[in-house]
């Protein structure tokens, strides 16, 4: 799998108000969830409020981990190298699916059942996320369809329930910037 490293760059202020290169360098916390099959994640920022306030050079709030959801009010963006899938999915119970999202703090999510589930890794939250396919492709799973998203698509998920699967023979890597959502009553 390719995991090649890619830069973060952030910006800031200097104490006269200029703007300054504040940190240069690989995303500070990377980590594989679902064991040697499942995905690299790397976080590379948070927000914890809207609007986000911007200062002279704090740098990224505070984080233990890796979590699923953008923080209340906040928003994330992170980076997945999703490898092809493994024969071995396809017998993950739905106990096992929900401990896979439970490491990301999100073992609710899990939407896998032993009856009806299209996927192992189906799963939803209350966010709108926009996912950016940088290099690969994925096929996104819904409850009633599904399509291939190839380099250079963009999907905005709208807190509807999905999975996402790499039957291609390469890594798939994918930008997703999580904004914190509120369903509308009746969709929760």
């Amino acid at each position: 799998m390719s995991t090649a490293p890619f830069r973060r760059i952030v910006t800031g202020h200097d104490s006269a108000g200029n703007a300054i290169i504040q940190e240069d360098g690989p995303p500070p916390r990377a980590q594989r969830i679902g064991g040697e099959i499942g995905p690299m994640f790397y976080e590379v920022w948070n927000t914890r409020a809207t609007p986000a306030p911007i200062d002279r050079a704090s740098g990224e709030p505070a984080e233990e981990g890796i979590i699923l959801a953008p923080p209340k009010n906040g928003t994330r963006i992170r980076v997945l190298d999703i490898p092809p899938e493994d024969a071995r999915i396809a017998t993950i119970t739905p106990e096992e699916a929900q401990a896979h999202f439970a490491e990301v703090g999100a073992g609710a999510a899990s939407s896998h059942s032993s009856v009806g589930s299209r996927h192992a890794f189906m799963h939803r939250t209350e966010t709108v996320d926009y996912g950016i396919v940088l290099e690969g492709e994925l096929v996104l799973i819904v409850d009633d369809g599904e399509t291939v998203v190839r380099a250079g698509d963009i999907v905005i998920q709208r807190g509807t329930n999905h999975g996402w699967a790499n039957r291609s023979d390469r890594n798939c890597r994918i930008a997703f910037i999580l904004i914190d959502g509120a369903f509308e009553e009746g969709l929760a």
